[in-house]
């Protein structure tokens, strides 16, 4: 019989921790698993399932996912807490649990409730080690790719090794080990084939088009990517309007200019031209995330949808009338 565990899995890095994550299942006997999402579930009937035993596998894995959303705001909340608290000190000898948040910091309750070893925070690699991360990954699978290319992927792909690692993969089914990858390969391949993103939802909100900038978000709420990544992407994706604008204001600009900001790939610039083109400033987009961020971690998951669309309305609302 395995021995109980519960684990905190924390921070945006998404790759890291899906490889930890099966790095847990390895050693288990072909467990049996169970996902739960905070907010969507009981905690009754969570801690209900975690204590009960499993009549068709030796070991179970369970996820509770977008643990974030678990507080102790009020007396409820305070309760549902001290029922998994209760669980976490005591697991099932067959039961292994794991708490996910893209957040670095929970419930000091629920931090206090596992080992220190139990804990891990991934954090976003930072650009350089992405790129030799990107450029790793195809050396190791035996294909080329050029400086310029690694930059194309890192600016057309999700700030995680999850989402960068399916796109490598698949850009080099699309190639072969023979041909060098470039920038124009890259972008190519990615904007025929790339899936429903944060980053996406923003070349929807540059392009003014309300319909598809909501039907993006419903995607992506349906994949059941969380309000807080989404918004977090939307913050970068103003970060970098702002360091276009900038940029762009005074005139002409060269392409080692570009470089410098990171936007390298002419479609991505297309992309930040359009959105300047109908914001006067990030500034007041980059608050409004702000602000529905807030909104949406104090209100919990039962408003999550209506409260992103809307934020779309009142993002769209900062537009200019072109």
């Amino acid at each position: 019989m395995a021995k109980g565990a519960s684990f905190l899995f924390l921070g945006p890095e998404l790759g890291e921790k899906e490889d930890a994550i099966a790095e847990i299942r390895r050693n288990l006997i072909k467990p049996e698993e169970t996902s739960f999402y905070a907010g969507e579930t009981t905690m009754n009937d969570m801690v209900g399932a975690l204590r009960n035993g499993s009549l068709f596998a030796d070991t179970r894995l369970f996820f509770i996912k977008n643990a974030d959303a678990l507080s102790a705001e009020n007396n409820k909340k305070k309760a549902d807490l001290d029922l998994l608290v209760s669980y976490m000190e005591s697991p099932q000898e067959d039961t292994t649990l794991i708490l996910i948040s893209e957040e670095t910091k929970l419930n000091p309750r629920l931090e206090k409730a596992v080992p220190a070893a139990a804990k891990r925070i991934f954090w976003e690699l930072d650009e350089s080690r992405k790129a030799q991360w990107v450029e790793s990954f195809f050396r190791r699978q035996g294909c080329k790719i050029d400086p310029d290319g690694i930059e194309t992927i890192l600016e057309m792909v999700e700030n995680n090794t999850g989402a960068l690692g399916r796109e490598c993969s698949r850009l080099m089914l699309f190639l072969g080990k023979e041909k060098n990858a470039g920038a124009a390969e890259v972008e190519q391949w990615l904007s025929h084939t790339r899936e429903e993103s944060a980053f996406t939802l923003f070349s929807r909100i540059a392009a003014g088009d309300f319909s598809k900038s909501l039907e993006c978000l419903h995607s992506l709420l349906a994949a059941k990517e969380s309000p807080q990544a989404i918004l977090a992407a939307l913050t970068w994706c103003f970060k970098k309007l702002r360091d276009y604008a900038a940029l762009t204001e005074g005139g002409a600009v060269d392409e080692f200019e570009y470089k410098k900001i990171g936007l390298a790939s002419r479609k991505i610039r297309q992309d930040y031209s359009a959105a300047a083109a109908r914001y006067q400033s990030a500034d007041p987009c980059l608050s409004l995330i702000a602000c529905y961020d807030i909104k949406i971690r104090s209100t919990g998951t039962a408003a999550e949808t209506l409260l992103m669309d809307y934020f779309i309305y009142e993002l769209f609302s900062l537009q200019q009338v072109l």
